[in-house]
């Protein structure tokens, strides 16, 4: 079993800056990739920044992965933060054979 947990959530104003951390622990085998995705009220699951550096266009230039993997630590730095990020965001452990989601969390942004 692997446990994930993020924390780092919050409320900003637009425009303000956050980082989220997401680790694992338990059995962790190499290789594994972990990924950040939100989900926002009514909406669908998406992918905000993969593993692989890969991130959805709406924050391309503004959200950069960060990756410790000695510590099975991933981060994600948010700049300038919009109302439309306003979402609960996940962290997911993968690897060839096992998914593995954190609780997920809140980041709310709003004048």
């Amino acid at each position: 079993q692997v446990q994930v947990v993020e924390s780092g959530g919050g409320l900003v104003q637009p425009g303000e800056s956050l980082r989220l951390s997401c680790t694992a622990s338990g059995s962790i085998f190499s290789p594994y990739t972990m990924d950040w995705y939100r989900q926002a009220p009514g909406k669908e699951r998406e992918l905000v920044a993969g593993g692989n550096a890969n991130y959805a266009d709406s924050v391309k230039g503004r959200f950069a992965i960060i990756k410790l993997n000695a510590k099975n630590t991933v981060y994600l730095q948010m700049n300038n933060l919009k109302p439309e990020d306003t979402a609960v965001y996940y962290c997911l452990y993968r690897t060839s054979s096992t998914l593995y989601w954190g609780p997920g969390t809140q980041v709310t942004v709003s004048s």
